[in-house]
């Protein structure tokens, strides 16, 4: 009999609800994870007691009142309600584009108003059939829009240009007819009371882990201690990237303790111009309603992936997901190994999105 009945792979959101499930149902796991803290992406780090959100902005939201209960009854979630702004040229535009965002472009007071610029904007591009994300943006949205709030920011994230990423990356874009600054549809919203970090700890209490332990440095030995291994890292380094490596995007984050109270009185302001390198700025206090007297700001720096830093963003064009398929087949043939998470998956996941896939698995 081996000593664990589940050898988890990875401390994040996957990691540490499927370790929570098991355990109610009576398992043995080990969690190790090769970074030096638990929690992968939505770890916390304490600055200033302020919670700053390590590896990026990370807000809870769901529809699905099972997930919505379940991380509730491990931790208390606040009312943080995401309300973005753009940043273009020193103008300000509330996300996503509602009245307030129409308002502001073009002076616009009414939802007919509003339909019919964009409309009228739509219909002068003349494009029927678009060919990539420019022409597939200007086509849901019109040019002005898309010029000032969806073009330079999009090239900043993925660093190509739009009319090289194909169409289907944008099938939607939010509009709103209405004055709500509310980013996300869903029912349910928030952080937790106290940082992610809560969250984490609640899920692996009274379970084993091992931080700045790294899986493939001592693989046989930890394969053979568990009857089952649970992997969230890359799938394509899980088989020694026998077809190719997959491709990510990843970001810098260049972190500040500034001594003042209040530095952008928004958690996330985005800045869409390219002449600005970083993506956004995150004032983590106002994930918290804080009233710390100093602040903590960080900016995003959006890059392509590589050997050494963290990859964040599966580049889901059809070359990548054609290798990724390759290496699915081979997952899929696994007995002994459960693949989970974006980096196993090869997919962006919301975080409900990752609680409700592991209280699926049976």
């Amino acid at each position: 009999m081996k000593q664990y009945d589940y050898l988890i792979v990875g401390s994040g959101l996957f990691g540490a609800t499927f370790a929570y499930k098991a355990k109610q149902r009576g398992k043995k796991c080990l969690v190790i994870d090769k970074r030096i803290h638990l929690g992968g992406n939505i770890y916390c780090e304490n600055i200033a007691n302020i919670n700053v959100h390590k590896y990026g902005a990370h807000i809870f939201h769901t529809s699905n009142k099972e997930v919505w209960n379940f991380v509730n009854s491990i931790v208390e979630f606040n009312r943080y309600t995401n309300s973005p702004i753009a940043n273009y040229k020193g103008k300000l535009y509330n996300l996503p584009f509602n009245m307030n965002t129409f308002y502001a472009l073009w002076g616009v007071k009414t939802p007919e108003e509003a339909k019919a610029k964009i409309e009228e904007q739509r219909k002068a591009s003349g494009i029927t059939y678009p060919k990539n994300l420019e022409e597939q943006a200007i086509s849901l949205v019109g040019k002005d829009i898309y010029e000032i709030l969806v073009k330079e920011y999009t090239e900043k994230q993925w660093g190509r240009k739009c009319t090289e990423l194909p169409a289907f990356i944008i099938k939607r874009l939010p509009v709103r007819f209405t004055f709500d600054n509310n980013y996300f549809n869903d029912i349910y919203q928030g952080i937790p009371v106290g940082g992610y970090n809560k969250l984490i700890d609640g899920l692996l209490a009274g379970i084993d882990t091992k931080c700045n332990t790294d899986f493939f440095e001592c693989r046989e030995y930890f394969e053979s201690i568990a009857d089952k291994t649970v992997f969230t890292g890359k799938i394509d380094e899980f088989y020694n990237y026998r077809f190719g490596k997959l491709e990510y995007r990843t970001v810098q984050f260049e972190t500040e303790t500034l001594d003042c109270e209040n530095y952008q009185g928004n958690a996330v302001v985005n800045y869409t111009e390219r002449a600005v390198p970083y993506t956004r700025i995150i004032e983590h206090k106002h994930f918290e309603f804080g009233t710390q007297s100093k602040t903590v700001i960080s900016k995003e720096y959006s890059s392509e992936w590589r050997e050494g830093s963290e990859p964040f963003y599966p580049v889901n064009d059809e070359k990548n997901n054609a290798l990724y398929q390759q290496y699915k087949e081979l997952a899929d043939q696994e007995k002994r190994v459960v693949f989970g998470g974006r980096l196993a998956e090869y997919k962006y996941y919301d975080m409900d999105k990752v609680v409700e896939q592991v209280l699926r698995i049976k």
